[in-house]
């Protein structure tokens, strides 16, 4: 046992930290998705591989070890979109990129203040925003707005005599960036009937993409945060604030939680 320790090198402690970081990283991107679900269903598939050998079981074993075979295409097929994913956080772009603490929560405040307001009078809004990833390559059409994050004006663009009304608002960098915008609609199938054409556009992207989705429901007024696929539905003011802040901002909100240990 001493003898393996002795023969370690230093480029091996290297090879092992960096094959340690990726698999961290992975489980960090999966964390909360479907992704979950299939690694699990691959690793009973392994359970019942290593069973058929050490039983002898040899028509389960050739179908199973065949299926083995081909683990690295079955798992490119099953992952596309977290690879996807993973592959578009190489070049990462911080959502509040050279802002202020008081810019950080002016942007969200004028958020929830627009998102509210349509509610409540049950227009309907589709609001796309950035994080780290780019998602230009995935809109389509879309006309350049280029403005600061204005409650008035994202209610204005969502009005009914809005010419770009029907479509997804887009925020990149903490700004209004294009509106009038198509994301593509997911095709999951375990989405409720009951969502309409907005909420299944808003999980498409954030299946695609590290980005969040807004949406204000025209029929209810309800408002819903669309986010790795999943969406979290009948969210008020602040419960809205408190899941922007945590999804735009989670270094800002990790740090309040270490320093309220702390005051503690």
């Amino acid at each position: 046992m001493f003898d393996v320790f002795t023969n370690i090198r230093l480029l091996d402690l290297l090879d092992i930290s960096i094959v340690a970081f990726i698999i961290y990283r992975t489980i960090l991107l999966i964390k909360g998705t479907r992704a979950v679900q299939m690694l699990l269903g691959l690793a009973v598939v392994l359970v019942f591989y290593l069973a058929s050998r050490v039983g002898d079981l040899h028509t389960l074993n050739w179908f199973l070890s065949n299926f083995l075979s081909s683990i690295i295409l079955v798992i490119v097929v099953i992952f596309q979109n977290d690879i996807r994913r993973a592959l578009m956080h190489v070049g990462r772009n911080p959502f509040f990129g050279g802002m202020t603490y008081r810019e950080e929560s002016e942007v969200i405040d004028e958020l929830v203040k627009a998102c509210v307001a349509l509610g409540n009078r049950k227009i309907g809004a589709l609001i796309a925003i950035e994080r780290e990833t780019g998602i230009r390559d995935i809109l389509e059409s879309g006309v350049t707005v280029d403005a600061r994050v204005c409650n008035e004006l994202i209610r204005a663009i969502f009005m009914p005599s809005s010419p770009i009304h029907d479509g997804a608002l887009v925020i990149q960098q903490g700004k209004l960036k294009f509106a009038g915008c198509f994301l593509p609609l997911s095709q999951s199938r375990d989405i409720s009937k009951a969502l309409g054409t907005r909420h299944r556009a808003a999980i498409g992207l954030t299946e695609l993409a590290d980005a969040i989705a807004i949406i204000v429901s025209e029929e209810t007024g309800k408002i819903s945060v669309a986010v790795n696929g999943g969406i979290t539905r009948n969210l008020d003011a602040t419960s809205l604030k408190k899941v922007l802040g945590r999804l735009l901002e989670p270094r800002r909100a990790k740090s309040k939680q270490k320093s309220g240990k702390k005051k503690g």
